[in-house]
């Protein structure tokens, strides 16, 4: 026994009573008795007997596993979306299955073939910058895998989806800086090509046409990269080539955090000069100087609620709907924009 793992078969040797018997206790089935369920428990604790979960999903259908698909785990609201599916996972009896797409269409639908290949219950994704079509997605549906999209959603695909009003955000953010005094306001966007930044550009446009301003289409940037760096060298060059404005909403916060790093090495004082709002409230929106303005979306409640919707699917109590479920936001003010 030390080499090899315990059986139901080496349990029952053990007690003395047949497989079936030791299957059914351990499985707490009514007809065998407190006290033979307890030698049995407490033999297979002994010889630290655990299921067989190929053989158990071989069996029930199920793995009682979830798989996850996300752009990227470093981004602190992918983590913290993580957070809240696992949460809601584990109270339900389910493990979860993390993959990052790198946001690359062939990276994606490795991961997902992958995740089918193991034969999850369900599907969450979170759908990468660079997708080029559906067909993986129509694969999951064919083979009745319960799917869900939270944060980003495709097109023409009969799927729930867990997100927020990125446009709506996007005008709270722009009539802030509006209301605070702004006359000329930068956009940097996310890859433009995006729903998702498109969504965000065109609430920054309806907040400044909603404010009588005109809008400057060569006042929105693309940062297909979405990192500080691309947003740096952009906002840097268009500094040093005697561009002047005196409000930034970028799409997110690491766009924020490059665009106040040109800001700053060009001389200008953040908010006295240029007033910044970005846009997820990541975790070192605090840490930065000065601390940053940003619209928080809860990954963790988006998080809970696409696992929820996908536990109703695969449970059968909800059938597969092509609803958009929305979450609030909230603007959160701080040094940046003041």
């Amino acid at each position: 026994m030390k080499n090899k793992q315990a059986t139901i078969k080496d349990i029952a040797k053990e007690i003395g009573v047949s497989p079936s018997t030791v299957s059914r206790a351990l499985n707490d089935h009514p007809a065998i008795s407190a006290a033979t369920k307890v030698r049995i428990k407490a033999k297979a604790k002994e010889l630290k007997y655990e299921p067989n979960i190929v053989a158990l999903s071989l069996k029930n259908k199920t793995t009682k596993t979830i798989g996850v698909v996300i752009p990227e785990l470093i981004h602190f609201f992918f983590s913290s979306v993580i957070s809240g599916i696992e949460e809601v996972a584990y109270n339900n009896g389910y493990t979860v299955m993390v993959c990052q797409s790198k946001e690359s269409h062939d990276k994606e639908v490795k991961d997902v073939m992958a995740l089918l290949s193991h034969r999850v219950d369900g599907l969450l994704i979170s759908q990468a910058k660079e997708i080029q079509n559906n067909d993986h997605y129509d694969e999951i549906q064919g083979r009745g895998v319960p799917l869900v999209f939270f944060d980003r959603m495709p097109s023409g695909v009969k799927a729930p989806s867990i997100i927020i009003d990125d446009a709506s955000a996007a005008q709270e953010a722009t009539q802030h800086l509006i209301e605070r005094g702004c006359k000329s306001i930068m956009h940097l966007g996310s890859n433009l090509d995006m729903p998702i930044s498109k969504a965000r550009a065109n609430g920054y446009r309806r907040a400044l046409v909603e404010s009588g301003m005109v809008v400057d289409e060569n006042m929105i940037l693309d940062c297909p990269s979405s990192v500080q760096n691309d947003s740096y060298s952009q906002i840097l060059a268009l500094l040093e080539s005697g561009a002047k404005f005196d409000g930034l909403f970028a799409s997110n916060d690491l766009l924020a955090i490059g665009a106040i790093k040109a800001l700053k090495q060009f001389g200008l004082s953040i908010p006295q000069d240029v007033a910044v709002v970005g846009f997820s409230n990541w975790n070192f929106c605090d840490m930065v100087d000065p601390p940053l303005s940003s619209v928080n979306q809860s990954g963790t409640a988006m998080g809970r609620r696409a696992m929820e919707r996908l536990l109703r699917m695969i449970v059968k109590v909800e059938e597969n709907t092509n609803d958009v479920i929305i979450l609030d936001t909230a603007l959160i003010v701080r040094k940046s924009s003041k």
